[in-house]
């Protein structure tokens, strides 16, 4: 398996997609029933094969990633050649960017001696899909990339 299995809450709400799925394997519903009965390799098999099938589809359509603990926020811009980041650091221990007070005072207070910045941006491996994987599975999520344009835009001036 190249990514992660869907967890089945995932699974229950692409279940058209999966009927779709199987039916291009030339699984009918009555044989998957029976394959999952006799053969539950088999069938946990299929449901990998899917998984890394939409992972794909999700992870090249991905262009923004953020990771946000409580001092710091890594954004992501996955561009087509890279992987922009932009780093974010809070040096005041009081803060928590995880919370509405905290985020509100680095909104107020970005420009201060208490944040540091840091950007870079790095090649992807021969995968960029399984790059960007490994992002989300450190805690990264797919985001519409408004924090890291505010960002781009902050840093420019």
């Amino acid at each position: 398996m190249k990514y992660r299995r869907l967890t089945k809450e995932q699974l229950e709400e692409l279940h058209p997609e999966f009927i779709n799925f199987l039916a291009t394997q030339s699984i009918t519903a009555e044989e998957w029933d029976t394959l999952k009965k006799e053969k539950p390799e088999v069938a946990e098999e299929e449901i990998d094969v899917f998984s890394d099938l939409i992972w794909e589809g999700v992870l090249s359509k991905v262009e923004y990633l953020e990771n946000v603990s409580e001092r710091h926020m890594n954004l992501f811009h996955l561009t087509e050649k890279e992987m922009k980041l932009l780093s974010v650091k809070i040096l005041n221990p009081e803060i928590d960017l995880r919370t509405e007070v905290g985020f509100g005072w680095f909104k107020r207070n970005y420009q201060s001696d208490f944040v540091e910045y840091l950007s870079a941006s790095k090649a992807y491996s021969e995968d960029k899909n399984v790059d960007k994987f490994e992002l989300i599975k450190q805690g990264a999520v797919i985001t519409k990339g408004e924090l890291y344009q505010w960002f781009e835009q902050i840093m420019e001036h």
